[in-house]
């Protein structure tokens, strides 16, 4: 075997060698700009002048397949135990979204970091009760390692979604593999771009027969009575079993934590101010609520990090650009000083990171600002993998569901992906190659007292807005998830195992092996 790969690898030098001397290297452009991550919106569209070099001969291709055959042959497998654990989640980023998302970059032929990864898989998002989940029973997937019901976060499908009284019953209440590590020695953390009490990161820590029950309000409205004894999520991140416990939480949701009497925003009517509590526990303990303070943030000078930096989920990248005086950090900038934080544990740690407005903007059809997002994760994960070896830290990279978005129509390699496509319809009108199977711009794009659609060239603004919606099939005030499956991605001890199709609940089982902790089969055994 070794002679085969010394064999396959001197062959592979010659072979480049020879591609470099004749000037065509497979996969590598013209003008290659690898770190052009977010492009300005007016400035995406990539030129039709722009090809590949040599790609117009079948030299180019035969090379390129033999080049990806020998990196295959080249990969060996690592079976280290896992120090450090590192989950990126792209809520909403299903295949149709990354495909998209390379053209945003500059060229289908663009990967993102994470593609890049040696290991792929396909993970199956359906829940319990449903077909099509949303993001409250798959984080209990993919977090605590058993499918739940529709809505529900952290329990099991023995409570439906609403249930106040089996919420009470701890036996059907599940862990993630945040607990896990941290059972087993281990720091946690998590970082999102939403609310820190959203869907996704609540799974790291959280128990609840209701996603939308965040602050108590809400749970005595929904519950009364059985409110008594049952904890929101914001006191269950702060007091909780578990939240009580991570050393970074950094993401939106301010509101969540302060009664009015203290915040002009709060949403608690208990009186509470949790975040001072927080800060009550250990003087030790940091919080922070904008960029200048996160990045001031001394790992040696503290334990616990909390971070809100929003009244509610943070803005998209692209407003934040756009506002000079933006006073949020980036995904890539709060993943970098959660690993800071992180790296100081001896015994390693468990990160989980959520670039969450992927999902939030498909739902409204903001197709220019879901494929924003998924840009910034990718900046995200590329940091993250810098940061990190791939000795001892294994990075996975996933989706909880994916969306009705698709992308079609036949256009012209580098044309502009947020354009029309080729044909025009049967109506005689053009298309856009970006659309929605279902979402509240249906009457945007269709003309309901006439019956025909309206020609979407025709709603284009001359400079782009990143908050144009594009076209929806059937009327609905919110955009519906998909129900097929999604990638996921895989680099560091053990990435191999993540290969093939497999239910989504097995991933954090996954993740535990590689670092030999929970209860289940562990790499150590």
């Amino acid at each position: 075997m070794r002679t085969v790969q010394f064999l396959a690898s001197l062959w592979l030098l010659l072979h480049l060698a020879v591609c470099v001397l004749g000037g065509a290297v497979p996969g590598q452009p013209i003008e290659d700009d690898d770190d052009a991550m977010h492009p300005h919106l007016e400035q995406n569209a990539r030129s039709s002048a722009r090809r590949i070099k040599g790609e117009d001969t079948q030299d180019y291709w035969l090379s390129a397949s033999k080049e990806h055959i020998l990196e295959k042959l080249n990969y060996v497998r690592n079976t280290k135990r896992a120090k450090n654990i590192i989950l990126f989640l792209g809520d909403g980023m299903g295949l149709a979204t990354l495909a998209a998302a390379r053209s945003y970059m500059g060229g289908e032929e663009k990967k993102l970091s994470f593609e890049k990864f040696p290991y792929t898989g396909l993970s199956k998002t359906y829940c319990v009760d449903k077909i099509v989940p949303d993001s409250a029973s798959t984080s209990t997937s993919y977090l605590c390692g058993v499918k739940a019901n529709y809505g529900t976060i952290g329990v099991n499908a023995h409570i439906k979604r609403g249930d106040c009284e089996a919420m009470a019953d701890t036996s059907n209440h599940v862990f993630s593999v945040g607990k896990w590590a941290m059972d087993a020695g281990k720091a946690a953390g998590l970082v999102t771009t939403t609310r820190v009490t959203h869907a996704s990161p609540s799974g790291v820590y959280a128990h609840t027969a209701d996603r939308e029950w965040e602050n108590n309000a809400v749970l005595e409205e929904a519950c009364g009575d059985l409110a008594k004894g049952l904890d929101d999520i914001a006191v269950q991140l702060i007091h909780g079993e578990v939240g009580s416990k991570l050393k970074v939480m950094l993401g939106g949701g301010r509101r969540n934590f302060m009664d009015l009497e203290f915040y002009k925003n709060g949403r608690r009517t208990d009186g509470r101010n949790l975040v001072e509590e927080f800060e009550a526990m250990s003087d030790r303990n940091t919080y922070v609520k904008n960029r200048k303070k996160l990045l001031k943030v001394n790992p040696a000078e503290t334990d616990r990090l909390l971070g809100l930096f929003s009244k509610s989920h943070m803005h998209y990248h692209e407003e934040q650009l756009a506002d000079p005086e933006n006073t949020e950090p980036t995904l890539e900038e709060m993943t970098q000083k959660a690993i800071e934080m992180l790296e100081t544990e001896e015994n390693g740690y468990f990160l989980f990171v959520e670039g969450g407005k992927i999902d939030i903007s498909h739902h409204d059809t903001m197709a220019r600002i879901a494929l924003d997002e998924t840009a910034e994760l990718s900046k995200a994960v590329k940091l993250a993998r810098k940061m990190t070896s791939e000795e001892d830290t294994l990075i996975v990279v996933t989706s909880d569901h994916s969306h009705t978005f698709s992308m079609g129509g036949y256009q012209k390699r580098g044309s502009d992906i947020f354009g029309k496509a080729k044909s025009s319809g049967t109506d005689g009108k053009p298309y856009l190659a970006l659309s929605y199977a279902n979402g509240k711009s249906f009457d945007t794009y269709y003309n309901v007292e006439t019956h025909e659609r309206v020609d979407p060239m025709s709603l284009m603004s001359d400079g782009a807005d990143a908050a144009q919606l594009f076209p929806a099939t059937a009327p609905l005030e919110s955009e519906t998830h998909g129900g097929e499956d999604v990638g996921v991605f895989a680099s560091g001890p053990w990435a191999h195992i993540f290969t093939g199709v497999y239910e989504q609940n097995t991933i954090p089982h996954m993740l535990a092996f590689a670092a030999c902790v929970g209860d289940g089969q562990t790499a150590c055994d």
